[in-house]
């Protein structure tokens, strides 16, 4: 009875046993050590203000002369600050059709089901691979080996039923596995501020594509009212030719002017056309059935809130996503340095095989295996050593880019501030301007129509008439545009609170949209 029972006995220790070593495996593996460096966010210096648009400029800046910037006053659908019904609703459309923004939250996805890929590896991988063979003994094998028996089976067929299970696993004793998830994580994050500078490049570019556009619909009144004004004079030239008081050259001169002007007034709708088609692929609709009613520009530029220089680090987009990728490199070193150190799997195998059917899945028929494996690298000739000089060098670069990033950030603030002061000042100047060669013209005119001067004078003042107003069409619509072009560069309505945690990118389900005021 002894005998029947030591087969029991001994199946029922092993399990226990292997029970015991999984529990310390998983036990050890949780108070493994996590080799590589500590992450710490890279610093980077900010000035305590900005220089180029301070409070004393406020009176002679438009958009600040009344209301003075507050830093909570910009919110997520900044283009709001425009109150142009329009430019919402392309904004709008935007959001929902932009093909660019739609790939930029693809990649996105991808990024967050590479998170989920990587920590699937923390846990065992169990296969199975049932069989039913039907198999014959080589007769002529059985017969060379020799021996009594060694024919017993020979030329006979059989089944053979084979249902195995294995598992193995690959406990993360040095965190390289927790290095890749993070590593994985952080890119994840990368990419959701990617995403977010996707945006609000596509948010930028629709408003400013829009203002140029309204811009050339206010070149085009005004070439036209001029088209108009030639037109008089050219039949003011005529009549006094006619009555013998002016001669033909300036009938030809007049009729140049006003066939010059028509074909410059013509050519304006090309680029109108252009900025049309521009803002119908932005929001993702075909260029022939899209089109954007005439409307000379009259925006004037908002009080914009820019806050302070410190706040830019936590509202660029593009900051961001450059933080996380030295995150993302740092872990890379962990990773690296994780290969010094041996690798450690567990494997078993267990099921049932049988060459009846009938005892198949019988107790007897059962069969397994369990049993550690390790494996080191004794000699690499200096490759692991490289490898972590490479991540190291890796990382340097992501930190100097993470710099110059912060760098390119206050420059844009900067250059579109002292855009938007100088402009100002330059606007008021070409007002003046603009007023002078109107009285100029008034002059040319009285003085020709007395015949005192020669109808080339009328043409010089009509010329420079014209330059100027279309000068300051042009700068009133550089304006606008570089009102957006400062609120892109101050991020939009974005801030770091809006990036997704590394929990939320490993998620299955989609991270929670967060609330754009």
């Amino acid at each position: 009875m002894a005998e029947k029972r030591s087969p029991k006995t001994h199946v029922r220790f092993v399990p226990n046993r292997i029970y015991a070593g999984l529990c310390l495996a998983s036990l050890v593996c949780s108070a493994g050590c996590m080799v590589g460096p500590k992450y710490h966010t890279p610093s980077a210096d900010a000035p305590s203000a900005y220089k180029e648009l301070t409070p004393a400029d406020f009176p002679n800046t438009d958009g600040w002369k009344v209301s003075q910037p507050q830093d909570s006053a910009l919110k997520g659908k900044w283009w709001e600050i425009f109150n142009d019904p329009e430019l919402n609703a392309l904004e709008e459309k935007a959001q929902a059709a932009n093909q660019s923004i739609a790939a930029a939250a693809a990649s996105y996805d991808a990024a967050r089901a590479l998170v989920r890929q990587a920590r699937s590896q923390l846990f065992p991988t169990l296969t199975t691979n049932p069989a039913i063979t039907e198999q014959r003994v080589s007769t002529t094998v059985l017969a060379g080996s020799g021996g009594a028996g060694a024919t017993a089976g020979a030329g006979q067929a059989f089944t053979d039923y084979n249902l195995p299970f294995d598992a193995s696993w690959q406990p993360d004793f040095w965190g390289k596995i927790r290095n890749t998830i993070r590593s994985n994580a952080y890119s994840a994050q990368s990419s959701a501020a990617d995403l977010e500078n996707v945006r609000l490049s596509i948010q930028s570019e629709v408003a400013i594509d829009y203002f140029s556009l309204r811009g050339q619909d206010a070149l085009k009144q005004l070439l036209d009212s001029t088209v108009i004004a030639f037109r008089e004079s050219l039949e003011l030239t005529q009549a006094l030719y006619e009555t013998g008081i002016d001669s033909d050259e300036a009938v030809a001169q007049a009729e140049t002017q006003l066939e010059a002007t028509e074909a410059t007034d013509t050519a304006i709708g090309i680029q109108r056309s252009q900025f049309e088609h521009a803002i119908a692929v932005l929001i993702g609709q075909p260029a022939s059935t899209f089109s954007i009613p005439v409307k000379p520009l009259d925006a004037k530029p908002p009080a914009i809130p820019f806050g302070v220089p410190s706040k830019l680090l936590e509202r660029r987009p593009d900051i961001a996503a450059n933080e996380r990728l030295v995150a993302q490199a740092n872990a890379q070193i962990g990773i690296a340095q994780a290969a010094y150190f041996p690798t450690i799997t567990l494997s078993g195998a267990a099921g049932f095989q049988s060459s009846t059917i009938g005892d198949w899945l019988t107790w007897p028929s059962r069969f397994w295996s369990v049993g550690p494996a390790l494996a080191e690298t004794l000699f690499d000739a200096g490759l692991r050593r490289a490898t972590v000089q490479q991540f190291r060098a890796n990382y340097d670069q992501a930190v100097a880019n993470y710099r110059q990033t912060v760098l390119t950030a206050f420059q844009q603030v900067e250059d579109n501030l002292a855009s938007l002061r100088i402009l100002s000042k330059e606007i008021e100047q070409q007002d003046t301007a603009v007023k002078s060669a109107q009285r100029n013209l008034t002059l040319a005119t009285d003085r020709y129509k007395l015949g005192i001067d020669p109808y080339l004078n009328v043409i010089t003042a009509q010329t420079s008439l014209l330059s100027n107003q279309e000068t300051a069409v042009n700068l009133r619509t550089q304006q606008m545009s570089s009102s957006v072009g400062l609120i892109q560069a101050l991020g939009g309505g974005w801030d770091a609170s809006q990036l997704p945690t590394p929990a939320q990118v490993s998620a299955s389900a989609p991270p929670p949209s967060n609330p754009r005021p």
